[in-house]
């Protein structure tokens, strides 16, 4: 059978809440890796694949660049473009392999201290690690961590894994290995791109619930949230890390642990609904058409009257042309956007989300006044 938009948007929130506990906004970030050994150059393509993804995340941003084994990083809050200013990206030097990030704080969050990429010292060599996701275990592992002796110096989730991960490494062959262990113990959503010394990996939660991909560039590999990354660095998007999965890229190519897949998959709904940008394809899905479907399915089950559909700019505007498309009823474009202002929605206090979405959005008055309106 024909996927269908309710085969894109496989999770309701009801059932989300069953899964995923209530404790706060779920983390929603970008994450980047490059294995490039062909080119000594990686810093900018992360900077540009990050600068793809700032939809993801608009807090903090941070780049660690492996030079032979040396890792160079610079982490800060702020948009891409104001954490790297074209010196600060020199700086960072050549390298062959680099891991960045983009970030949204969640309530009560400790924006300087918890900006990733995280960098640990181990003496078995050093590890970098850009997380997107949240555990449902954490404050336990935590808990059991601290009372093992642990040092904690952030408040994220990542850092659990990051500890989670190390820890490991003292009795497996490989970092690969350290992260399979470390599989089994967390539990949640988690996408990561680790960078070691030699290798960068790439990890998908067995459930699924955050995209990762992997793309091919000449002489390397990259991995990102979103398909709209590669593109950005004429990556050719080769295909979705499995939900599961443990995808080594070193000197010795491209290497897939999928010991952790086979398990009952999930996406998380606001990916398609909100967070991915439209021109992505997350798991063979065009996020585009998405919501296109999404909004023709809401035109079939609740037809209405109206003289005019228009959307939310930007992800509420793909649903109101599959709306109108369905239904008959002409679309308009209600709103005007202020391209200076971000998405919103992740701003950390629900008051900056209120005081930004009233210089965001104004209303088109001639297309709106004295019409029946449904508004996506």
């Amino acid at each position: 059978m024909p996927r269908s938009c309710r085969d894109c948007l496989p999770m309701m929130p009801t059932e989300l809440s069953a899964v995923l506990p209530a404790r706060h906004i779920q983390e929603e970030c970008g994450v980047f890796g490059v294995y490039a050994p062909e080119t000594t150059d990686v810093a900018p393509l992360a900077y540009y694949a990050l600068y793809a993804l700032q939809h993801r995340g608009q807090e903090s941003a941070g780049i660690a660049v492996n030079d032979d084994g040396v890792f160079t990083a610079y982490r800060d809050v702020g948009l891409v473009n104001e954490v790297f200013p074209a010196e600060r990206l020199r700086s960072l030097g050549t390298g062959t392999i680099a891991v960045g990030h983009v970030r949204y704080g969640t309530t009560g969050s400790d924006n300087k201290r918890n900006v990733q990429p995280i960098l640990v010292n181990h003496y078995k060599g050093r590890m970098a690690l850009a997380h997107n996701g949240n555990l449902t275990n954490a404050a336990e592992l935590r808990e059991s961590f601290e009372l093992d002796g642990a040092i904690f110096r952030t408040t994220s989730d990542s850092e659990v894994i990051a500890y989670a991960i190390t820890r490991e490494r003292l009795g497996a062959k490989s970092i690969e290995e350290a992260v399979s262990r470390a599989m089994d113990k967390v539990k949640g959503a988690y996408s990561l791109a680790v960078m070691s010394p030699r290798k960068l990996i790439a990890v998908r939660d067995p459930i699924g619930f955050r995209p990762l991909c992997i793309g091919e560039i000449e002489g390397g590999w990259v991995v990102a949230s979103e398909s709209c990354a590669l593109d950005a660095i004429g990556a050719k998007f080769l295909r979705d890390v499995e939900p599961g999965e443990i995808v080594t890229i070193s000197d010795k190519g491209l290497v897939s642990d999928r010991s952790h897949c086979g398990h009952a998959t999930a996406e998380c709904v606001f990916e398609f609904i909100y967070f991915a940008r439209p021109d992505s394809v997350i798991d063979g899905s065009s996020v585009h058409v998405a919501r296109q479907r999404a909004g023709a399915f809401l035109a079939l089950e609740h037809p209405v009257q109206a003289d005019i559909v228009i959307g939310v700019p930007d992800s509420g505007l793909d649903a109101a042309l599959g709306y109108a498309r369905q239904s008959g009823i002409p679309y308009g474009m209600g709103f005007i956007k202020n391209k200076y202002i971000g998405r919103t929605f992740i701003s950390p206090t629900q008051a900056m989300r209120e005081n930004e979405v009233n210089i965001k959005l104004n209303p088109i008055r001639s297309v709106v006044d004295g019409k029946r309106v449904v508004l996506i």
